[in-house]
């Protein structure tokens, strides 16, 4: 009886150490939509949870939804609009917290073609730069594009990642126009190569493009893993939720210490800056809105024939049952 106990006892350790590690891929780590993952990581809060968080760093949400799918991660920080466009596709991916309430996306023209391209209508036969095809950025192209009597397909779609390779692409004249996130939009704006057609980053501008507060980065995993491992879930969900009311009230400098010096680009007065532009752009509770989730489906069904052909259950597609119970433990 004693060696079965101990027997069992082993078991149950291993399987508890083997629930602490966590493989989460992100779509693009040093994209400022993602910084509140860089965040709770630097101030080891998913380490006071238990958590031992190996992060893969993917470079475009597609990507990372691609690595949930071919179970290479088990969690990504990516952006909400892939739940709704994969329960479309028949899987069942579920988002549990909260990290971006406006995209932050936008969507900019080089400079040197402004008087060429005036509008969005005005990109129809220009090759457009995104995070990867098929991540939030082509999406919020395709919504725009579709909107001002385009179609997807009148564009030239490239993949340029984000931060400096976005600028390259730029720089270089790969592209005629860009639809992405920071560090990179404000870095061309200043060195005057990027005229924007529209922006994302403001609860202004966000109303005025997508209709008002739209959930984008968020935490997803699949359901199955979910139900599998939701102490994982909570302590994650935790860690986020306090890194989130951390940044609440902070100033860009005190946001800045705590950040690699590889995330500012070698100019960090430049980097606060985008920080200021930012701030808005994150969740300050974690918690989805009760309507928000319509606006990514109206986005997506405008040029998702998938998406809008089928029956969308939207309250499949997030939880807020994790951040509620995060939000109790805080009080």
């Amino acid at each position: 009886m004693k060696r079965i106990g101990i027997g069992l006892l082993l078991v149950l350790l291993a399987f508890g150490f083997a629930q602490k590690r966590v493989v989460l891929g992100v779509g693009g780590k040093t994209a400022v939509v993602y910084l509140p993952l860089t965040v709770v990581e630097r101030l080891g809060y998913f380490k006071d949870e238990g958590l031992d968080v190996a992060i893969q760093d993917l470079q475009a949400g597609s990507r990372a939804l691609q690595a949930l799918i071919g179970g290479s991660v088990e969690v990504v920080m990516g952006f909400y609009d892939h739940t709704i466009q994969m329960q479309a596709q028949g899987r069942d991916i579920v988002a549990f917290v909260e990290v971006g309430r406006y995209p932050a996306i936008v969507l900019g023209v080089r400079s040197d073609l402004a008087d060429q391209v005036r509008s969005i209508a005005d990109l129809k036969g220009r090759k457009v730069g995104v995070t990867a095809p098929g991540s939030s950025t082509h999406f919020f192209l395709n919504y725009l594009l579709v909107k001002n009597g385009l179609k997807p397909t009148d564009v030239s779609v490239i993949g340029v990642s984000v931060g400096a390779q976005a600028v390259a692409a730029v720089q270089n004249k790969q592209v005629d126009a860009l639809s992405n996130v920071e560090p990179a939009i404000t870095l061309l704006e200043e060195r005057g190569l990027l005229k924007v057609l529209a922006d994302t980053r403001t609860t202004k501008g966000t109303r005025e493009v997508l209709g008002g507060e739209y959930p984008a980065a968020v935490l997803y995993a699949t359901r199955a893993w979910l139900e599998k491992n939701p102490d994982t879930a909570q302590k994650l969900v935790n860690a986020m939720v306090r890194g989130l009311k951390w940044m609440q009230g902070k100033r860009p400098e005190e946001i800045a210490q705590v950040l690699p010096e590889e995330y500012f680009l070698g100019d960090r007065a430049l980097y606060l800056k985008v920080l200021r532009n930012s701030l808005e752009s994150f969740s300050p509770t974690g918690r989805f809105g009760d309507t928000a989730p319509l606006r990514p489906l109206t986005v997506l069904s405008a040029f998702d024939e998938k998406v809008r052909q089928a029956r969308i259950d939207l309250k499949r597609t997030y939880t807020n049952a994790f951040v509620d119970r995060a939000l109790q433990s805080l009080r």
